[in-house]
């Protein structure tokens, strides 16, 4: 039988600082595990809310810049089929008299214009409801001063145009 020495046994045992590397080590990981878990989950949270944002952002698809006789900014506008709504914000100070009513007309070559409808705020800004269809193949924008409520349905504009400009439409 072999005689197992005391000082052999001490070399087989595991220093102290080994193990307290070792706990230090596996502490270091675990935290390390918990911040990775901590991150994706905000990271995740973050794409959810952009996504759910980029939902929400108006999809601007046509935007045209009328300009006033002396070619200076009057009106600008732009539709997002989203909504169905041409949003028209003045870029000056011309409003509506009493007796008078500014319209929207649509203008495709040298085709007869088309009403998108009368302007029935005095406010900066305002939605016109508009059709898609309504745009497709429109080249123009244009805004001409009738009388109160617009001109009937079918007939061109009586006065001439007080802002015009291209429409524009954007790729996406």
């Amino acid at each position: 039988m072999t005689s197992i020495n005391s000082s052999e046994i001490s070399d087989r045992r595991v220093s102290p600082w080994w193990r307290a590397l070792a706990i230090f080590l596996l502490l270091v990981l675990l935290i390390g595990w918990a911040a990775h878990s901590s991150m994706m989950t905000q990271l995740q949270a973050q794409i959810q809310h952009a996504q759910a944002r980029l939902v929400e952002v108006p999809q601007i698809r046509q935007v045209s810049l009328l300009l006033d006789n002396q070619q200076k900014p009057a009106m600008l506008a732009t539709y997002n089929p989203k909504d169905g709504a041409l949003l028209l914000q003045r870029l000056n100070d011309v409003k509506e008299g009493r007796e008078d009513s500014m319209q929207v007309w649509a203008i495709v070559g040298d085709a007869a214009p088309r009403s998108l409808g009368v302007i029935e705020s005095k406010y900066k800004t305002l939605q016109m409801p508009v059709k898609e269809a309504d745009l497709q193949g429109v080249t123009e924008l244009a805004v001409s001063a009738e009388n109160k409520g617009g001109v009937p349905a079918g007939t061109g504009p009586s006065l001439p145009w007080l802002f015009k400009g291209w429409l524009v439409v954007k790729s996406i």
